[in-house]
């Protein structure tokens, strides 16, 4: 397999080089919008240079790039492993409209072990939701730009899915002095050193306290995720894919 990696000179995106090399698989080029070459492939910072001919392509990149990686993808007709967080609303709406041509596969998350978590959450929720409050907490280097993370809402998504109302999602309570709404799932982000990714999900009732939590120890995780994503994505028709296809295709 020929892959094009979009934010190759990134750590994740170096991760995704060592892992492809393990997996047999091949990066072909690279793009980066430092297009800095770090490893033996090009590296362009414009689509429109690229001229090797990629099977499919692996991006971990930033949202602003996502626009023109979504069309360069579309273009060549080419499958799209989508790790880039951050995307919501009109970007969102960008990668629907994409996935209607071209098979992409989306998680604001890689891990195996995350997507276990979110099935644990949402069984948990529906069992204890209506009884017990919901607060999920995230940890993540202090070079992390964007809070709280993109698994974080996944997992505040996949409690308030199995819940019998309307989750209202709180993610500051400086601002307004008031007792906690049952109805709130509260999101709270830590930035510092060089944590690599660290979630918890808490179901807090009377007297006792229930976590189900996950800490990744190194981005080859995520990696290594990315990699067998496009591994499965590779013959798909056009739609969008995620975590829990793939985790029900190796379960097969």
């Amino acid at each position: 397999m020929n892959i094009l990696l979009s934010g190759c000179n990134g750590r994740m995106g170096q991760a995704v080089v060592r892992q492809a090399a393990e997996a047999g698989m091949k990066i072909i080029a690279g793009y980066d919008m430092n297009a800095v070459k770090l490893n033996d492939f090009p590296v362009y910072d414009n689509f429109e240079a690229i001229a090797e001919a990629a099977d499919l392509v692996i991006d971990f990149s930033h949202i602003s790039a996502t626009p023109q990686v979504l069309e360069y993808c579309r273009a060549k007709k080419l499958p799209l492993v989508l790790c880039t967080t951050g995307i919501k609303d009109e970007l969102e709406a960008k990668v629907v409209a994409t996935a209607a041509d071209i098979p992409i596969f989306k998680s604001f998350n890689m891990s195996l072990g995350i997507s276990l978590l979110q099935a644990l959450v949402r069984q948990a929720a529906k069992v204890l939701g209506g009884a017990y409050d919901i607060e999920v907490i995230e940890k993540h280097h202090n070079q992390k730009v964007d809070a709280p993370s993109g698994t974080a809402l996944m997992i505040a998504d996949a409690a308030a899915s199995c819940l019998d109302f309307q989750a209202e999602y709180t993610y500051d309570r400086t601002q307004e002095h008031k007792k906690r709404d049952r109805k709130e799932i509260g999101i709270h982000a830590v930035r510092g050193g060089t944590i690599v990714g660290e979630h918890e999900a808490m179901f807090i009732g009377p007297n006792e306290i229930i976590s189900i939590s996950h800490s990744a120890q190194s981005r080859e995780l995520f990696a290594n995720g990315a990699i067998k994503a496009a591994g499965f994505i590779l013959d798909k028709k056009p739609g969008i894919y995620n975590m829990d296809d793939l985790v029900s295709s190796l379960s097969r």
